[in-house]
């Protein structure tokens, strides 16, 4: 089969391509012809820093998390798909799991679940990681009808999942974004945008809460703008965040009795740690786009599974509107 290897960790510079053997598929695996997967920060991170994070994977190494495609084989134990079903999920691409920059991954088949019917394969390729992340920090928050919810970065690709899917479980929707296309595409997926470099927190709390504070906050820019967060929260609020690598003085969340949520998506693959869990929220997802709830924005420009390189150089240079896909057939 055809894939993008690297056999060094650094730059763009390392994907080279290779001829590989095809894979099988093994006891409670199921074997997909890749058709498209999307580019994930935590790729570039991969690629960039390697043994430096304790999940990477050994090179040679095939990279790439999220998928969409077909079944072509299905391994002893595995009785929830069969041959030919397209599916969709994140299942490799760290430690020893393979990923899906190839024509073939075998994945377990409790971290994939059945297509969304209504979408393409690219679209469902854009959703796997930033979708279980969204609907996990959405669910440990408490997210309920008639909440009054902030997601920062909202025109990200966590970021434009989490509103749509605070939309759907009832909520009030707000979101930062900058203004021109981000604050247009937060818009036009039916939140509040807020323009966040020409509004301070205080200010937007004010407007939109009478002061009190947002009930949930997501946070999917995290790092130092979790204080951001904590103050836009209301008291006994909640906050769930994707990026907690920092100091942080806990004080204000003590006074406000705030409850801080850290999501980190890959403990199921890196530690093969309640997997079925993903398989189900997965399944979920795709009831909500089968239902027009819900639906990945993928950028206008396309990528083939040769040009990985570019398409990680277009992702790190920020001009995306929404995920970077590449196809692979």
């Amino acid at each position: 089969m055809k894939a993008m290897v690297i056999r060094e960790f650094g730059g763009t510079e390392v994907f080279e391509s290779a001829e590989l053997a095809k894979p099988e598929a093994k006891a409670g695996q199921v074997l997909v012809r890749v058709a498209a997967t999307s580019v994930n920060t935590i790729d570039m991170m991969i690629r960039d820093m390697g043994d430096a994070l304790p999940f990477h994977p050994k090179t040679p190494a095939i990279l790439g998390m999220d998928f969409a495609g077909t079944i072509e084989a299905i391994g002893e134990g595995v009785t929830d798909f069969i041959v030919g079903d397209e599916v969709f999920g994140c299942a490799g691409g760290l430690g020893d799991l393979p990923g899906a920059l190839a024509e073939y991954i075998p994945a377990d088949a409790r971290l994939v679940a059945h297509k969304p019917k209504n979408l393409s394969m690219k679209e469902a390729a854009a959703l796997p990681l930033v979708g279980i992340t969204a609907y996990e920090g959405l669910q440990r928050s408490g997210i309920s009808k008639g909440q009054k919810v902030l997601v920062h970065g909202g025109a990200g690709g966590v970021g434009h999942i989490a509103l749509q899917l605070a939309k759907y479980f009832g909520a009030e929707v707000y979101a930062t974004g900058a203004t021109g296309e981000q604050v247009e595409l937060i818009e036009r997926l039916g939140a509040t945008a807020i323009d966040f470099k020409a509004e301070a927190v205080t200010d937007y709390v004010t407007k939109y809460t009478k002061g009190e504070g947002f009930d949930v906050v997501f946070d999917s820019v995290g790092g130092a703008n979790i204080n951001n967060s904590i103050e836009a929260a209301k008291l006994n609020g909640q906050i769930a965040t994707t990026l907690a690598f920092l100091e942080q003085d806990l004080t204000m969340i003590h006074m406000k009795g705030l409850s801080l949520h850290v999501v980190f998506m890959l403990i199921p693959m890196i530690h093969d740690f309640k997997r079925e869990a993903h398989g189900n929220i997965l399944s979920e997802l795709a009831k909500i786009a089968e239902e027009g709830a819900l639906s990945p924005v993928v950028d206008e420009k396309s990528f083939t599974l040769s040009e990985v390189a570019d398409a990680h150089a277009y992702l790190a240079s920020g001009q995306a509107i929404g995920k970077v896909v590449v196809e692979v057939e």
